[in-house]
């Protein structure tokens, strides 16, 4: 079991473990062929390969709480035997700002017309990571929750909204999440989507409106090489946690099964990333302070039970031991500003901080 994966389902509870061999593969089209749960970086490099486990054995639980004492004692076991050792990922305010200012001249100077900026800090915790999976899947019932360990990729959790592709029936999944506002008040007592009652309706600036934009033009665009039928619905305002975001959703059918060149087409989106794609993911590559590995990659399962769900790996953090490494980021445009960049990175690394 020196390889596992458990996740849940947004809106379900039951929960799958699955365990077996790592498969390193070179590029993000082999998953086409792979069956198995998926762990991919940002970007392929030798320190942080895409992984496939394929599974040996695949053991599915009604409920959390049904996954019994012993399995749990093995998944913490080796959550701590796959621990990686800490580079100096932690980024700090003035980092954080002197990367900002870097980042935002090549908008200014219209390298960009969109790019993200990740950072990262470090927290202790005396939680196992079994106990903040159980209490992610209890705090955050619409999200995609995932706990993987391998001795390649260490140990990660997250909590995250956004579908990067997946397979409902005959038809194929993806979808543009971008723009953030946290609630606050009496828009945390709500369970229903914002505004669907015609009240508490979000007022989206012109900011997080465009940024949205980027993103869904881009998936609409690349699907289109690969896809038939393509139905886009949105956008609308959903809820993440205590954060909302601005999302579009994508259906479509696939045409000669070309799954993985569309995965290879598609990562990492402008929700990541941004445009133009190769240039900007090199500039971050190249610049940024915060080393991001498997954050901003994605995570789930392909094909295992015949079902795909694969999610952009946001809101995680990387566990070594019980010292945890949490990861953020935003996407920046021409107009953007420093601080209220600084607090919506600080926004999202609440939906892990609150599992210490």
């Amino acid at each position: 079991m020196r390889n596992f994966a458990i996740y849940r389902l947004p809106h379900q509870k039951v929960c799958t473990i699955v365990t077996g061999t790592c498969h390193l593969l070179s590029s993000y089209a082999e998953l086409g062929d792979e069956s198995g749960f998926v762990i991919a970086p940002f970007l392929i490099g030798n320190d942080r390969p895409l992984i496939t486990i394929s599974p040996d054995v695949v053991r599915i639980f009604d409920d959390v709480k049904d996954v019994d004492c012993e399995i749990k004692k093995k998944i913490d076991e080796y959550c701590g035997l796959n621990a990686t050792a800490d580079n100096g990922r932690y980024s700090d305010r003035g980092i954080y700002t002197e990367d900002f200012n870097l980042f935002h001249e090549q908008l200014a100077n219209g390298e960009f017309s969109k790019i993200v900026l990740a950072r990262c800090c470090t927290a202790e915790t005396c939680n196992s990571p079994s106990e903040m999976f159980a209490e992610a899947c209890c705090r955050y019932p619409r999200l995609f929750i995932a706990l993987f360990s391998t001795p390649e990729s260490g140990t990660w959790i997250m909590a995250t909204p956004e579908v990067l592709l997946e397979k409902n029936g005959e038809r194929w999944k993806s979808m543009a999440l971008a723009g953030t506002m946290r609630l606050s008040g009496d828009s945390l007592l709500f369970d229903v989507p914002i505004g669907s009652n015609g009240e508490h309706t979000i007022m989206w600036s012109e900011k997080n409106i465009q940024e949205q934009r980027y993103v869904a033009t881009y998936i609409n665009e690349k699907i289109r090489s690969f896809a038939d039928d393509i139905k886009e619905d949105g956008p609308r305002t959903v809820r993440a946690g205590n954060l909302v975001h601005l999302r579009s959703d994508f259906s479509f059918t696939i045409q000669n099964n070309n799954i993985g060149r569309l995965i290879e087409t598609l990562h990492p989106t402008p929700a990541v990333c941004g445009l133009p794609k190769e240039k900007a993911q090199k500039f971050i590559i190249d610049n940024e302070h915060c080393e991001r590995k498997y954050y901003s990659g994605f995570t789930g399962p392909i094909g295992i039970n015949g079902e795909t769900h694969l999610y952009v790996s946001l809101r995680c953090m990387e566990i070594s031991n019980y010292t945890c490494h949490l990861y953020a980021g935003g996407g920046l445009l021409r107009d953007s500003i420093e601080q209220s960049e600084w607090e919506e990175t600080e926004a999202k690394m609440q939906t892990m901080k609150s599992l210490l």
